[in-house]
């Protein structure tokens, strides 16, 4: 299926937020918050969460790449930025003790739609981001996928940072592990 990318900007948000509230916050309410330096913070509601990802949008504080399909209507995103832009990962502690050097940006989050999952909406996204990534200056990018290979499949997983094999396909390669089944992996554009 043919995909466009926009970057999340005021004028895309409506699109955004569609989708978001069309998927029930996304992780009931997560909104694409959690990587962000603000995060959750100490109360998180699905509306702070929301007023939050809003802010950065209205700021220009957030990197995003929005998956269109050729309806017009936004099925995904992929959410990436610096390490400063975006410093809370899962795994922070395993990921610091074996980190030599900070990358140039960091992929946090991948989003498809319930509906469109299964028709490359994600390989789009990632494209997508890497473009926008190589247009600011390339560098060291950053991703923190599930090892999906070789484990059985789990019931209700929720692969936000999407699996291993979606970043090799990009020329990712594993740097380090930071848990059982996470992985850092790494490219350069």
């Amino acid at each position: 299926m043919p995909y466009t990318t926009r970057p999340l900007s005021p004028d895309t948000w409506e699109d955004f937020a569609a989708l978001v509230e069309a998927n029930n916050g996304v992780w009931g309410g997560c909104w694409c918050i959690g990587f962000h330096v603000d995060g959750f913070g100490k109360s998180p509601t699905p509306e702070r969460n929301r007023a939050a990802k809003l802010d950065h949008v209205e700021r220009g504080t957030v990197h995003q790449v929005l998956v269109y399909d050729e309806d017009g209507s936004c099925v995904g995103w992929c959410q990436y930025g610096t390490p400063a832009e975006l410093p809370n990962i899962k795994n922070a502690a395993k990921y610091a003790a074996g980190m030599t050097v900070l990358p140039d940006w960091r992929i946090g989050c991948i989003f498809t739609s319930s509906r469109q999952r299964g028709k490359g909406v994600a390989r789009a996204a990632v494209a997508g981001a890497l473009e926008e990534i190589r247009a600011a200056g390339g560098g060291v990018v950053e991703a923190y996928p599930e090892q999906t290979v070789d484990r059985k499949p789990q019931r209700g997983a929720y692969l936000h940072t999407g699996p291993e094999e979606l970043y090799e396909r990009f020329g990712f390669v594993r740097d380090r592990q930071i848990a059982k089944w996470r992985w850092v992996m790494r490219v350069e554009v």
